[in-house]
């Protein structure tokens, strides 16, 4: 009880923060609720004065909350349906996914970047924006100001994207079926792959680019599990080797984050379930409660983040999300024109 008691008023006061930033995610799918999450969070940190009663229910949201959340992520992927629908895709994932991993590794080594805030942004523009952040930082053992940037720098390349993208595609002369792979494989985010997908529809009356945008987005979801794995192999190396060195017990419960494997029993749960003929719309009140924990968890995030800090540190990694971004832009219709699909 007295756990409970020193957790719940932070944890309260994220779940406030998160409700009317939900709200504005549903109105304003672009921008999404995590941005407005972290925004909103890091105003409210210059004005609250509180802290010490409400730290370590913040701190509970950041990390537990998010964890939480990763696991129910695992709901929305039927890994049969994207198998089978996403597969053809599948040259252009590995390639983008790949480019924007070495551009972030090799910009990291040049320009002296620390390597969370790399690793985060890697994925993050790689992946799926801001669900593979939440699902790595546990993993790296990021703080809440890495994952704050990392956020904010993709959040500046969706909302980028999502304005230009539709023109661009139009001015290239994409088909509908180029524009879909080229909108699921080259922005960052899901829900800003909605919005491109959908303005591409609504200049192209019949297009219905958006449905296979949005399968080839939840393909390149799928990395997550690799990624992460891996991430989670080389960092519990690394400590085992750290204790053995040090003459310390060394402790695999501690360092690997178990959480991921229930992200992917998850992942298996709703591809069993499916298959035996349980319909997807059961699995739609995990999917909304993930995004809602992901919700509190950066809520939780700005909280603990000095928006000062924040930006006077922001070039580098902005620098880098543009570079990942357009690297993945270039090698997405690239590797189009290559296979024939343009």
């Amino acid at each position: 009880m007295t756990k409970v008691k020193n957790l719940a008023p932070g944890v309260l006061l994220c779940l406030v923060l998160a409700v009317p930033c939900w709200l504005l995610g549903k109105a304003f799918p672009v921008v999404g609720g995590p941005v407005f999450a972290i925004l909103a969070g890091m105003v409210i940190s210059m004005l609250y004065r509180d802290r010490e009663r409400t730290q370590d229910g913040i701190l509970y949201t950041s990390k537990k909350v998010l964890q939480y959340a990763v696991i129910l992520l695992g709901f929305g992927l039927n890994l049969s349906e994207i198998a089978r629908v996403g597969a053809a895709s599948l040259p252009v994932i590995v390639s983008t996914i790949s480019t924007s991993l070495i551009v972030s590794f090799v910009l990291c080594k040049v320009m002296k970047m620390p390597a969370n805030i790399s690793t985060l942004i890697g994925v993050g523009s790689s992946i799926c924006g801001g669900s593979a952040i939440a699902a790595t930082a546990p993993v790296i053992d990021a703080d809440d100001e890495e994952i704050a940037q990392s956020i904010s720098v993709i959040f500046l390349f969706n909302i980028i994207a999502a304005l230009t993208f539709p023109m661009l595609g139009s001015a290239l002369g994409l088909s509908n079926e180029g524009f879909g792979l080229f909108a699921g494989t080259a922005v960052n985010d899901t829900s800003s792959v909605t919005a491109t997908a959908a303005a591409w529809d609504g200049m192209h009356p019949g297009a219905n680019t958006l449905d296979q945008a949005t399968i080839v987005k939840l393909t390149r979801t799928l990395a997550i599990i690799p990624i992460t794995l891996a991430l989670a192999v080389w960092r519990t190396a690394r400590a085992k080797k750290a204790g053995g060195s040090q003459g310390s017990t060394f402790s695999l419960k501690k360092v690997f984050p178990f959480f991921i494997l229930f992200f992917v029993l998850a992942s298996v749960i709703t591809t069993a379930a499916t298959a035996a003929g349980a319909p997807s719309s059961l699995f739609q009140p995990f999917k909304e409660l993930s995004k809602f924990f992901i919700i509190m968890a950066m809520g939780a995030i700005g909280l603990n983040t000095d928006l000062v800090k924040l930006i006077r540190t922001g070039g580098k990694p902005i620098f880098m999300g543009l570079c990942c971004w357009v690297a993945i832009a270039c090698v997405s219709l690239g590797m189009q024109h290559f296979i024939g699909i343009w």
